[in-house]
């Protein structure tokens, strides 16, 4: 059969090997992929003004460019977040914001305990000492064990909820702050309600798992800091923007905090003069908890899966600016 085409679908970006699970999910409809590496709101612009569907992964997708958009019907982010897509924009006009929260909650849940084994346990400390010929049986003192420790959870989203299993495992205690989620998933999972001020006090290990928004930007400050634990441990897996880099950076200079591990940052890649980069305490990991050969094929196929559902006419399924399908 001779292949006809329907619709154009515009990749503003990507960071994959290849496009190949978005060929195969969107072809047979008809659909002619055109693909960039779109580093402007003006490249987006232009190459997306006829397209009927958006794949974006950090290309700005900005007003101007939502506003040339004739004929889009709905725009995808390769991903959780939404930062590079105005938001407003798109629904003035009408056009579905859709997100890929599903593709890696494992692979995020696995990096943050990971992050919190390798901090709590100043892995990385130890092994340098030892290539130093440094070798101690109780090394790097205090090291504290996890048993009967209190696991806080800013936020209690799906990736949340699959660290505090595993947190869980490790005979830790689970205590978490989200006010959008219902009392009954708390106790669904054997974690305990509290409210803000109590995570900040409470936590022996603060996990972070909140979208960026204007509530969460800086949600961790410099007064934050205060309230917390000096004996306790940070952990970011989810938004740099939620942490404030230059009070977290006072904080750990100043023995504040015990230590602080961040997959995520404000400003990426990190700055070779970032203060967080001179201190011991503080790990950094390169965006990469979301990471696996696995996950990496879920979300170009998950992304393209939401693509083809609007395109036939039905509902996609995870739409984050409230317009409707």
């Amino acid at each position: 059969m001779e292949w006809t085409e329907r619709w154009k679908v515009a990749v503003t970006d990507y960071g994959f090997p290849d496009l190949r699970p978005e060929h195969e999910t969107l072809e047979p409809l008809g659909v002619r992929l055109t693909a960039a590496q779109c580093k402007t709101g003006q490249e987006v612009a232009d190459l997306c003004a006829e397209a009927d569907a958006v794949l974006t992964q950090w290309a700005p997708v900005t007003a101007e460019a939502i506003g040339r958009m004739e004929r889009c019907r709905v725009i995808v982010r390769y991903g959780i977040g939404v930062d590079n897509v105005d938001l407003t924009a798109a629904r003035s006009r009408g056009i579905p914001v859709v997100n890929v929260p599903d593709y890696a909650i494992d692979e995020v849940a696995d990096h943050a305990l990971a992050l919190m084994l390798a901090s709590v346990r100043k892995i990385p400390q130890v092994v340098a000492d030892v290539r130093r010929g440094q070798w101690a049986i109780a090394p790097r003192r205090p090291i504290q064990g996890l048993t009967g420790k209190r696991l806080g959870l800013a936020g209690f989203g799906n990736i949340a909820r699959a660290v505090a299993k595993r947190a869980q495992a490790f005979g830790m205690e689970t205590i978490a702050y989200d006010p959008f989620v219902d009392e009954a998933v708390f106790r669904a999972n054997g974690v305990e309600r509290v409210d803000a001020q109590r995570l900040l006090r409470e936590s022996d290990v603060l996990s972070v798992h909140l979208p960026l928004t204007a509530d969460t930007r800086h949600f961790l400050n410099a007064q934050a800091f205060r309230k917390m634990k000096p004996t306790a441990f940070l952990i970011n897996t989810s938004r740099g923007g939620v942490v404030d880099t230059e009070a977290l950076a006072e904080a750990l200079s100043q023995d504040q905090l015990a230590g602080a591990a961040l997959d995520v940052l404000e400003q990426e890649p990190v700055s070779p003069d970032s203060p967080l980069l001179q201190l011991e305490s503080c790990l950094i990991t390169s965006h990469c908890a979301w990471y696996s050969e696995s996950s990496l094929i879920r979300l170009q196929q998950f992304a393209a899966l939401e693509v083809k559902r609007v395109l036939e006419g039905g509902r996609p399924l995870h739409v984050v600016n409230g317009v409707s399908v």
